[in-house]
């Protein structure tokens, strides 16, 4: 499909409802808590409560982590992959109700990320450690996150099912 294949579709718009609700979700929020985090830390530092199980709680936070971005990526790529228009006259808004209903659980898991970190540092009082499972959360954002390039694959592939006549069943298939 040529460039000119895409003027029919506001691609840019298709990209920010998700990104800005992605941003705020897995980037304002864990930013602002983890300023929280670091003002207590500063100011009357937690005493870590569970001295001998710290460490393990952190491998174990760790694993669930990985497992979770393992999903996040799992999720998008086969949600991506399944028919989100219902009718060729409405492929657009079809596909931005689909985008947002398909990246919202992603980035809710992503966001979870950073969950495990806070409730590290409150068990334990390490920054660092919360710190860490923040920067990953948001490093599995930027991955998972829509892009102008991701977005024109996909009405590629979504255009190929509805001319395939593979088109989304319902509404609750979109999420809404």
């Amino acid at each position: 499909m040529s460039l000119r294949d895409y003027e029919d579709f506001d691609v840019t718009g298709m990209v920010a409802k998700p990104l800005y609700f992605g941003m705020l979700i897995n980037v304002m929020l864990p930013g602002g808590l983890l300023f929280i985090c670091f003002y207590i830390n500063e100011h009357s530092p937690l005493a870590n409560s569970i001295p001998a199980f710290a460490n393990t709680l952190f491998y174990i936070f760790a694993v669930l982590s990985i497992a979770q971005a393992g999903l996040a990526l799992w999720w998008r790529h086969k949600k991506f992959g399944e028919p989100m228009v219902r009718k060729m006259e409405t492929m657009e808004q079809d596909l931005v109700r689909g985008i947002m209903a398909c990246s919202r659980p992603s980035f809710l898991l992503i966001a979870a990320i950073s969950l495990w970190g806070f409730i590290y540092f409150w068990l334990t009082g390490r920054f660092e450690e919360t710190a860490m499972f923040v920067v990953f959360s948001f490093l599995v954002f930027q991955v998972v996150r829509p892009r102008h390039g991701a977005i024109r694959k996909l009405i590629d592939h979504q255009r190929k099912l509805a001319e395939q006549g593979d088109f989304a069943r319902s509404e609750l298939h979109l999420g809404d």
